[in-house]
């Protein structure tokens, strides 16, 4: 058996061990990017980039929604919660992440829902700015909930 040891001296060694870190940085960095790359971001700060959002996905809406509120997502969901996690992961998102977060809940009428007139409602939810949620509802007695993109 042959075995060789090598002495580094000590700039050698910093040297080494700092492109070492610097390649585990852009190799963490280009795993960010690339896990954020299939999934569109969408901006709801303002009432202008909520409705130019809710105008691309063909609905007809109040200029100002009809409710605001400010909600905390919970720590832990109940089955009402993971539910609409369900939902919402069938459209790209998932509330899993903000738990425990301040999110901004926008509600707003819809008014060219077919077959349904004065029940239906648009809700996004947002945190930070982008949307992380969102669904198309009839709030009647035996009422439905979908996704934000219209159904044919």
């Amino acid at each position: 058996m042959y075995i060789k040891t090598v002495k580094l001296k000590r700039p050698v060694f910093l040297i080494l061990v700092t492109l070492i870190a610097a390649g585990l940085v852009a190799l963490a960095a280009l795993c960010a990017v690339k896990a954020s790359a299939g999934r569109r971001v969408y901006k709801v700060k303002t009432e202008q980039q909520r409705q130019q959002l809710i105008s691309e996905l063909g609905w007809k809406t109040g200029e100002k929604p009809v409710s605001h509120k400010t909600i905390t997502i919970p720590d832990s969901f109940d089955e009402v919660y993971k539910g609409y996690n369900e939902l919402q992961k069938e459209q790209g998102f998932d509330l899993t992440p903000y738990r425990g977060k301040k999110a901004e809940v926008y509600t707003y009428k819809v008014y060219n829902y077919k077959g349904h007139k004065d029940c239906m409602q648009l809700t996004l939810i947002g945190c930070g700015g982008e949307l992380i949620a969102g669904d198309v509802c009839c709030t009647e007695l035996d009422g439905f909930m979908q996704g934000l993109v219209q159904e044919d």
